[in-house]
This record gives C-alpha cells, sequence and structure tokens, in this order.
C-alpha cells in the first residue's frame, strides 16, 4: 500500500514525531484529500503539549494531529455524489451525528455525539486525510487557498462577533491569539465602532493594530478595567469577545462590560474558576453566551462571502508558513505568541 507522512500523537507525554503510514481509502461516504496547506491551532498546541485538558480528552494513541485544512480531492467514496475530484476544499471540523435532538434541532455544532479532526479521529497534519463528505466546503475560486486552510478559525471569530449585535457597537476583544486578531479585523468590517485589544505579546499587539483595533492595551503595564472605562465615558464596553482564557481577563471584561452589555466566550481557562455571579452578571443583566465552534452552516456561509468579496484580508494575520516537518518550530513560535496564524506544508 502507498504511504505517506503524518505528524502524530503518539503517546501521553509532551511532543509529536513524523511517522510514515499507509495513505487511507476513503469509505462510502467520505472524500480522501491531498492536503495542500493545514494551519496550528491552540488546540493542537495543548495536545503537542499534553496539558490537563489534552490528559482528560484525547482517548486514541496513536492519532494524527491537526485539523484545519485546505486540501484537493483526489478520490471519491462510492456514494459521494456532489462532489468532484480537483475540487479545492476546506471543512467543519465537528464531525456530527445527524440523528440526536441537538442535530434535529439545528445545532449539529455541539452535537452530543460528535467528534472532531485531530482530537477524536485522525486530523489533517499529513500528506492525505480522509474527511466525510458532509463535512466538506468547496472552495470558492476567488478565495486565495491558503486562506482555505484558516477558514475554520475564521469561522470561529466570524461565529463569536455575530452571536449579537456588533454594528455601531464599542467593543472589547481579549486576547490576540489568531482568533483573537481575527475577531478584530471582523468587528471593523461589521461596523463596531470602537475595538479595544488586550494583549501581553509584543508581537500580537503590532499585529492588533493592523487588524483594526482603535487602542492595544497590555495588562502588563495597563489598568485595563480603568482605560476601558475612560475610553467609553464611564460607561463601558457594550461588547466582549473573549479570546484569552486568562481568568484575570475574563474578571477583568466583566468590570469592563456596560450594564446589559453581551459578554461572549470563546476562550477556555485551563481549570475551572470562580466568578461572582451576582456582581458581574446578575445585577449587571449581563448576556453571557458561550461559543462553539462554527454554526453549520451559515458560519461558512458568512466566512465564505467575506472572504471572497475581498473586504476581508487574511494575509496581515497569516505571519510564518513552514514545510509540515518544521512543525515543532512553529509549535515553539505558538507558545512565545510570536506569530499570527502559521500555515504547515506537507
Amino acid at each position: 500500500m502507498p504511504k505517506m507522512k503524518a505528524v502524530a500523537k503518539t503517546r501521553p507525554a509532551p511532543g509529536a514525531e513524523i511517522i510514515e503510514m499507509e495513505i487511507p481509502r476513503p469509505g462510502p461516504d467520505q472524500v480522501l484529500a491531498k492536503v495542500l496547506a493545514t494551519s496550528i491551532c491552540g488546540t493542537d498546541l495543548h495536545i503537542f503539549e499534553w496539558n490537563e485538558w489534552a490528559q482528560n480528552r484525547i482517548k486514541r494513541l496513536p492519532q494524527v494531529m491537526g485539523h484545519e485544512l485546505c486540501g484537493e480531492i483526489v478520490e471519491l467514496g462510492a456514494q459521494v455524489k456532489n462532489l468532484k475530484q480537483g475540487d479545492i476544499v476546506s471543512a467543519e471540523t465537528h464531525i456530527a451525528c445527524g440523528h440526536c435532538y441537538l442535530c434535529h434541532t439545528g445545532n449539529g455544532h455541539i452535537c452530543v455525539n460528535g467528534s472532531i479532526f485531530g482530537v477524536d479521529i485522525d486530523g489533517v497534519f499529513a500528506e492525505y486525510a480522509l474527511v466525510p463528505a458532509a463535512n466538506v466546503w468547496v472552495l470558492d475560486r476567488r478565495i486565495p487557498k491558503d486562506f482555505a486552510s484558516v477558514m475554520e478559525p475564521l469561522g470561529n471569530a466570524v461565529h463569536t462577533v455575530l452571536a449579537g449585535e456588533i454594528a455601531g457597537n464599542r467593543v472589547l476583544v481579549t486576547g490576540c491569539g489568531p482568533i483573537g486578531l481575527m475577531s478584530v479585523a471582523v468587528a471593523r468590517l461589521c461596523g463596531a465602532t470602537t475595538i479595544i485589544a488586550t494583549e501581553i505579546n509584543e508581537y500580537r499587539i503590532g499585529l492588533a493594530k493592523k487588524a483594526g483595533a482603535d487602542l492595544v492595551l497590555d495588562p502588563k503595564t495597563d489598568k485595563v478595567v480603568e482605560r476601558v472605562l475612560e475610553a467609553t465615558e464611564g460607561l463601558g464596553v457594550d461588547v466582549v469577545l473573549e479570546m484569552s482564557g486568562n481568568p484575570t481577563a475574563i474578571i477583568d471584561a466583566f468590570a469592563a462590560l456596560r450594564p446589559g452589555g453581551r459578554y461572549s466566550i470563546l476562550g477556555i481557562p485551563d481549570k475551572p474558576m470562580e466568578i461572582d455571579l451576582g456582581k458581574h452578571i446578575v445585577f449587571k443583566y449581563a448576556t453571557v453566551q458561550g461559543i462553539n465552534g462554527r454554526l453549520m452552516f451559515s458560519t461558512w456561509h458568512k466566512t465564505t462571502r467575506f472572504l471572497s468579496s475581498g473586504r476581508l484580508d487574511l494575509e496581515p494575520l497569516i505571519t510564518h508558513r513552514l514545510p509540515l516537518v518544521e512543525y515543532e518550530k512553529g509549535m515553539e513560535l505558538m507558545k512565545r505568541g510570536d506569530c499570527g496564524k502559521i500555515l504547515l506544508y506537507p
């Protein structure tokens, strides 16, 4: 059988390795995609570092890592009729069962029986990858191929930003990792009038300004809540987009939110944390939303339109392009925060 190289988590410890494995064959409802580009997510870094979340979440080893994809379909399963060889594609990474209550009510992105590439099943840090046909997203030819591999995380940003009213609002984005940076850009495109961002890494502070933030605060040196209130006439921001997972940032953002504001959370703390529900939510009359993935598939349609129109340019946020075999360099850059989005090429 033909072989391929892949980056796999092979043991329950920090690190990963390049392995050689057989190129998989698609099942009846799958396609085989030649991976043209993939990109590193914070989830991949957690798995690589084998933090507490990864230890509790990953059940299957060895396993190919990665879930963000730009690929070309090279083989179709026997029952796949709506796709063709040569299609350039991305993929929705939440694989829903299609049969549970949540799937039946239009909430497949939080399917109770769902699985995720590179977390529950083999992922896309490889020369070839299997994708369920139902999860394939054919790329609009006007969208640069490199952008296809970041459409999945961009969808997280689009979902979070558009989870409530954004036009005409003042927004705080906490944490300017790649999705936080994308959230700044999407909020700007969608009519936010003032965008304040927080970030401790100097490299990403510069990227946040490029993405469209009006004010970038460094929590190491700036009194965040005080500065936000100064910038909003003492009222606070209308919307918080939480992207950091940092407990201090999360609490400060509640203090910086105006009464009756929206607080949308995509960032995930490493451990459980305490919050004063009465002070920060009940008496503040705050709307708090947990955001998980992308709405399937309305977020993908919006993301495609943003990119195909040319109004959203991701190029400034793609800071590194590396061969797949240099994945460790990419992980180190992610760990230090000295990057935006990192693309890997098999």
